[in-house]
């Protein structure tokens, strides 16, 4: 059990000393430092979505639309009383978060994915490394404790084969597939700056050092300029499967045992698709807004993605998350647990380790905080009884 809530006692004693936090707080706080300090680039590439970013807009707007019913006489605001700790697709968490899985971390730190395995892996939550990393499976899953590898699936069944079975190797605890972006999205802050960091090589640790996708190539792509610019090309063609369907979860299973999830997912149809299919879960998410403008908010198709799971696959959440409350919403609804994404991406630019430390326990802190006022001992009891439905 984790006194997750401790963190603000640790501020404020802090304080007497004349120390304040490196970092703002909020995760709007991040992200108008890092719009000031971080490159134009890193910023437009974490923060940019598809189109007008109504569907980024929408994630956040649909929190709103939910309000806690605090029920401060259960005995439950005392740190001592609560326990964080849940049980997802086998894997041990000290509270029900995961770092989202996002891509190319580099522009903003040259070890991004190391030192997120190690943050996370110090506070006991899980983190999800991206396809798209910096840092090759092996050596993030060394440094990493509960920890899962997101796969874009590309057209490319060996490929897609290899970076699997890596992962488990590495010490993966679970596959999440993510099935929104057989392409990329409409994205404009990177149109306007023209910038798209594969094409510069930046992201694709993880196909550079896998052997299918060297297998591949004519030559290794160390050996020239050129022969880098043709692993990249070879690259474009393979990022993306357009023909990807349900049915192709049981070609996964034939390649890896462990627990698999589906990221990506917005309507209960597809939902009870996938699961029908050996999913063994489902993460609800847009993608952060980041694919289709004018889509529906993560948040609205929770419930009904949970409703008709029912107890056949566990159901989880990103797409919007900005704070703990925001978490005790998703568990409310259903999810049982959230992925985590921008806010400590800035903070990793802003302060490396110590930024990601201080952004994922403030998340921490106040998600402990708030299931105490809702009634709550457990994050694993969290249920729609602690929210008032639109």
């Amino acid at each position: 059990m984790t006194n997750f809530a401790g963190y603000q006692n640790e501020i404020y004693l802090a304080g007497l000393g004349g120390r304040i936090p490196d970092l703002p707080i909020t995760a709007a706080g991040l992200a108008e430092r890092a719009q000031a300090e971080l490159s134009a680039e890193a910023f437009a590439y974490i923060a940019g979505s598809a189109g007008a970013e109504r569907t980024a807009a929408a994630n956040l707007a649909a929190f709103d639309r939910y309000r806690l019913l605090p029920r401060p006489l259960r005995g439950t605001t005392g740190a001592a009383a609560r326990d964080l700790s849940v049980e997802v697709l086998g894997t041990r968490l000290a509270a029900p978060v995961l770092t989202a899985p996002i891509g190319v971390l580099e522009l903003v730190h040259e070890r991004g994915e190391v030192v997120v395995a190690q943050v996370t892996a110090e506070l006991g939550i899980g983190t999800v490394l991206s396809t798209a990393a910096s840092t090759p499976i092996e050596e993030v899953g060394a440094a990493a404790d509960a920890w899962w590898y997101q796969l874009y699936w590309p057209n490319n069944d060996e490929v897609a084969r290899s970076l699997v079975q890596r992962a488990q190797a590495a010490g993966a605890q679970a596959i999440v597939v993510t099935v929104d972006t057989p392409a990329l999205g409409w994205r404009p802050r990177d149109l306007e700056l023209a910038h798209l960091p594969f094409l510069r090589g930046q992201g694709l640790a993880n196909y550079l050092s896998d052997p299918a996708f060297r297998a591949t190539l004519p030559v290794p792509p160390e050996e020239s300029d050129d022969a880098a610019r043709a692993a990249i090309l070879a690259w474009v063609g393979m990022f993306g499967n357009h023909a990807l369907r349900p049915a192709d979860l049981q070609r996964l299973r034939e390649w890896t045992d462990l627990p698999i999830a589906v990221k990506g997912i917005v309507v209960a149809d597809d939902a009870r698709a996938v699961v029908d299919a050996g999913a063994d879960g489902v993460i609800v998410s847009n993608h952060g807004g980041r694919q289709l403008d004018g889509a529906v908010a993560a948040l609205d198709q929770l419930g009904p993605v949970v409703d008709a799971v029912g107890d056949r696959a566990e159901v989880l959440f990103d797409s919007g998350v900005r704070g703990g409350s925001d978490v005790v919403v998703a568990l409310a609804l259903g999810a049982k647990a959230v992925l985590y994404g921008r806010p400590w991406v800035y903070a990793l630019g802003l302060g490396g380790a110590a930024g990601v430390r201080q952004a994922l326990r403030a998340l921490l802190g106040e998600l402990d905080v708030a299931i105490g006022f809702c009634g709550f001992a457990r994050a694993d009891a969290v249920d729609r009884s602690a929210i008032l439905l639109p």
